[in-house]
């Protein structure tokens, strides 16, 4: 069944211009009616569904090309060809990296936050134990009393 430009972008729940976009790159096939307008099929909206999840998980646009490729080629996958797997085995490594980066992050910010409390700590138990001093208006107010 073939559908038109707004059809597929509100089966994909994506906008037009972002369909126009992905042709442009080469990612979604560009055919055209005899009247002119864009047609689409299924396995186009298969390509779209494949490339937003993909972009949900953090992968970019071009990352995206191996499985779109591999759809096109047949493939009852996107991710059922040697190339999609590398794409997939290197996003795996680029979030292992940021995992042990942000866990490095994690424990300094937490060394600070020890150390910011046991100064403060030590700040409260160094501090004298009498009676608050007086801010000058008090001062002040306790005089007039005893004028009076």
């Amino acid at each position: 069944m073939d559908m038109r430009i707004g059809e597929l972008a509100e089966r994909a729940g994506t906008s037009t211009r972002t369909l126009r976009y992905y042709e442009s790159r080469g990612l979604l096939p560009a055919r055209r009616a005899g009247n002119g307008y864009r047609t689409y099929d299924e396995g186009d909206l298969r390509l779209i569904q494949q490339i937003r999840t993909l972009q949900d998980f953090g992968f970019g646009l071009e990352e995206t090309r191996p499985f779109v490729e591999c759809l096109r080629a047949g493939h009852p996958a996107g991710d059922s060809c040697p190339a999609s797997l590398d794409v997939y085995r290197g996003k795996l490594a680029e979030l292992d990296e940021l995992i042990g980066r942000l866990g490095s992050i994690r424990a300094q910010v937490g060394e600070h936050l020890a150390q910011a409390e046991a100064a403060r700590n030590e700040a409260e138990q160094a501090r004298p134990t009498g009676p608050e001093p007086l801010c000058e208006l008090t001062i002040h107010q306790l005089r007039e009393g005893e004028d009076t």
